[in-house]
């Protein structure tokens, strides 16, 4: 009901939208900037909320944006001698393979099976956070 209610705010109230999309985008960077990675959990509910995307939608939205974005902080982390090579080279190869394995998935799936395993992954990510 409350987020049936956002999303009919935002999508009476465009400028406000924009304007939101823009402040999450920007929250989206410094996250991942700042971790490493974790922009898609702020990216993928902003789009679905503020933006109404299908869930499919903006989870394809959220990783063509923060491609770029990886780029540029990995080119940072690299250049600032945070990268070790030895493994680098081997996780980038795996995370390859897995992106390529996950947008084949996400074709295949519901958008409310892929909604129950994101928000499921980001709840037990919290309570992990939380308790330790």
């Amino acid at each position: 009901m409350i987020m049936e209610r956002i999303k009919e705010f935002f999508a009476s109230h465009k400028k406000t939208a924009t304007a939101a999309t823009v402040f999450a985008a920007l929250l989206t960077g410094v996250a991942n900037g700042l971790f490493g990675g974790g922009g898609g959990m702020l990216a993928v509910p902003a789009y679905t909320l503020i933006q109404g995307m299908e869930p499919k939608r903006a989870h394809a939205t959220a990783v063509a944006a923060i491609l770029p974005l990886s780029a540029v902080s990995a080119v940072i982390y690299i250049i600032g001698g945070n990268f070790n090579p030895d493994f680098g080279y081997y996780v980038c190869g795996a995370v390859i393979i897995g992106g390529i394995a996950g947008s084949v998935i996400l074709k295949k799936i519901s958008s409310s099976l892929l909604e129950f395993i994101f928000y499921g992954v980001m709840l037990a990510a919290g309570i992990r956070m939380l308790l330790k």
